[in-house]
């Protein structure tokens, strides 16, 4: 059964309050709390470290008290020591770019000890070929469908190619393997990217940008197929 995620991205939030940005995108649905963390080296922005995450954690929670898991994105070079101080700081998975990284194996082995899932991410015109070697290793696969560096861009079509891949190599692997993609989804097109394979949906400025977070957290999930 196939279980969907929507995931808000805080890159889109407004950070003069996003203790409160946080708490209400939980109430109106969210499943996830992504982080955008970039560095203004592998990507041309700078965003946030992981006192933020610490700051943030006591505040990802639903409203039974369950702890709504910190996604983080590392867009940065060199990756160890951040993901290091993230997982110290309460993030609940940790993915980054293979490129990023001298020893994809070892900082994938450094998350998990550190007790986070791990997992890669992919650009849009970065091939798979690390995937075999350590997909008995991940929790998490995340295709970029924008390049990595800033929000609100527009979905890039060539990434349903890359999702369907995707899908058929998680499916092959027969591991609990979830399929992220993060860029430019919409409540117009998120039934494409579910229909490619993928299961799990980061969304910045299309939740951020609304009045309701409700009503378009709601929106994308109608669209979604249903379970099974």
């Amino acid at each position: 059964m196939t279980i969907y995620r929507i995931a808000p991205s805080i890159l889109s939030a407004d950070f003069a309050r996003l203790g409160d940005e946080v708490r209400a995108v939980i109430d109106a649905g969210a499943d996830w709390i992504h982080f955008d963390v970039m560095d203004n080296h592998y990507v041309p922005n700078l965003t946030f470290g992981p006192m933020v995450c610490h700051a943030l954690r006591k505040h990802a929670v639903a409203s039974d008290g369950a702890k709504v898991p910190i996604d983080v994105h590392l867009m940065v070079q060199p990756v160890d020591a951040l993901a290091a101080a993230f997982a110290e700081a309460g993030a609940d998975s940790i993915s980054f770019h293979p490129e990023a990284t001298l020893h994809v194996d070892r900082t994938v082995q450094l998350i998990r000890d550190a007790g986070c899932r791990a997992g890669l991410v992919f650009n849009p015109a970065t091939p798979l070929d690390v995937l075999p070697w350590v997909i008995d290793k991940l929790d998490t696969v995340l295709v970029m469908s924008v390049n990595p560096g800033f929000g609100g861009q527009h979905f890039i079509d060539g990434a349903l190619r890359k999702i369907e891949q995707l899908r058929r190599l998680i499916d092959a692997s027969g591991r609990d393997i979830r399929l992220e993609v993060d860029g430019g989804i919409k409540v117009d097109n998120i039934r494409r990217i579910a229909d490619a394979g993928a299961d799990t949906f980061v969304a910045g400025s299309a939740i951020f940008g609304q009045a309701d977070y409700r009503a378009v957290i709601a929106a994308m999930r109608a669209q979604l197929p249903p379970r099974g």
